[in-house]
């Protein structure tokens, strides 16, 4: 076997090499493709490839079952068997796993799973590539600078287990991010999506809409910090929201640790956090925004057990109608909370039944407004509120009576995600969005722009 061999063979022979009580195997098969460019030009590209097989052992113990874990890359015939090994003795090695549960079984096979994996290459931007060429040349006649980078990824994951589950999932990933500068450099406006092949990808609105915005910052106008009314596009949103998700474990609640914990004792599920008709949810099968359909774990955590591989996972709202439906749970958290089994996913949509764009909402603003562009350098200040501290970036601009005026400072912020959705006084449309602080772990968003009446600016940020 060479390291070219096909990866459900690799998982078959580790599990037979496996003599262990139990066994997971993991084979993760991935490959990339990227461009880059500077100054209205492309400057580099590239394509990748890459293996990384993991090994789960468990070793039933009269005081319980434990776990090892070993992962490496560019696996040979020659350091499967070493892995395997090094895998038993971690479990050997190791006291009982808080988190031990039998091993899933039941599970039907994927149709696909002996087949090779999937690849993706320079080819995926055959139509975006010529496209971003004409943007480069509109950019360049209209004065501006257009820097970025665009990725794309697709991975093929292989899941076998001692108890018979021969699972295989293909994950597409792809990232635009696109900034626009003046030619002086003291004005800049970002853009971004997420994309799984980049056919949806328009790089002539994309320049539009940067032009619009450097347009818009031509006029400076300084603001003290303070409380206004704030328009948070989708992508800022995502930001906030996916850090709540990650908030979000019902044994962390449970213990009194989150904002989810009911003060004296027990969470917050069935508490009315919104007065909107907010939903939020993960789906493997949302439209779009696809992901792995079972529980992929290379390692247990708060929110995740190596023992959980396989696990199917279903539709399922976090938050419904405003009203806090589920917490995370593995099925060990799970089993100490009395909550239903609720894995994390890796997509996020939230809906509030509204029809408006941004820009409609923009327009429709009375008084005066702030428009963000991103959030950036999101940090977490006190568990018990979820309150979140960060930056705004690449332009924030004031809005008076459905105008934009011009571009105001950025701006420190101080505000809770779960505050933020109990004080909204509007959800706009949901549409795909790219998360721009998470996006290196987090791509797979739906967002509405939301309306907050009073969100706190704590301080003026002189940077970026």
């Amino acid at each position: 076997m060479s390291r070219v061999s096909k990866p459900y063979e690799i998982v078959e022979r580790a599990l037979e090499l496996s003599t262990a009580d139990g066994c997971v195997v993991i084979a993760d098969e991935s490959s990339s493709a990227n461009l880059r460019w500077a100054g209205n030009a492309l400057t580099t590209n590239g394509v990748t490839r890459g293996r990384t097989l993991t090994v789960i052992a468990t070793v039933d113990g009269t005081e319980g079952t434990a776990s090892g874990v070993v992962s490496r890359s560019a696996v040979t015939a020659d350091d499967l068997e070493p892995l395997v090994r090094a895998a038993e003795a971690a479990a050997r090695g190791a006291g009982p796993a808080e988190d031990a549960r039998p091993l899933v079984t039941g599970v039907p096979a994927s149709a696909d799973f002996t087949e090779q994996p999937a690849e993706t290459g320079s080819d995926v931007f055959a139509d975006f590539a010529p496209a971003l060429g004409d943007a480069f040349a509109r950019a360049r006649s209209g004065g501006r600078e257009l820097y970025g980078f665009a990725h794309h990824q697709l991975s093929s994951t292989y899941l076998g287990t001692s108890t018979g589950l021969r699972l295989r999932h293909d994950q597409p990933n792809g990232t635009l991010e696109l900034n626009a500068k003046s030619p002086d450099r003291t004005r800049s406006a970002w853009a971004g999506r997420a994309t799984r092949d980049f056919k949806d990808v328009d790089p002539a609105a994309l320049d539009a809409e940067l032009a619009q915005r450097l347009g818009w910052a031509e006029r400076r106008i300084e603001l003290p910090a303070g409380r206004y009314e704030t328009l948070l596009p989708p992508t800022a949103v995502a930001d906030l929201l996916i850090y709540q998700y990650w908030s979000a474990g019902a044994r962390d609640a449970a213990e009194g640790r989150t904002v989810f914990s009911r003060p004296g004792g027990g969470t917050r599920i069935g508490e009315t956090l919104s007065e909107l008709p907010l939903t939020l949810r993960s789906d493997p099968h949302a439209p779009g925004l696809e992901s792995a359909p079972f529980v992929i774990a290379h390692s247990s955590g708060d929110g995740s057990s190596v023992f959980d591989n396989g696990l199917p996972l279903a539709p399922t709202d976090w938050i419904k109608d405003g009203r806090l439906e589920r917490l995370t749970t593995t099925r060990h958290s799970a089993g100490l909370t009395g909550l239903p089994v609720a894995p994390s996913m890796d997509n996020l949509v939230l809906d509030g039944g509204g029809e408006r764009s941004l820009e409609e909402m923009v327009a429709a603003t009375t008084g005066r407004a702030l428009l963000l562009t991103c959030l950036w350098y999101i940090r977490e200040v006190d568990p018990a509120t979820l309150l979140l501290t960060g930056l705004t970036r690449d332009g924030v601009y004031l809005v008076e009576d459905g105008e934009v005026l011009g571009e105001v400072n950025n701006f420190r912020f101080n505000e809770s995600p779960v505050g933020l959705l109990s004080r909204a006084s509007e959800a706009g449309r949901t549409e795909k969005t790219l998360p721009r602080e998470w996006g290196d772990y987090f791509t797979r968003a739906a967002m509405p722009a939301l309306r907050i009446p009073d969100f706190h600016m704590s301080s003026v940020s002189r940077g970026v």
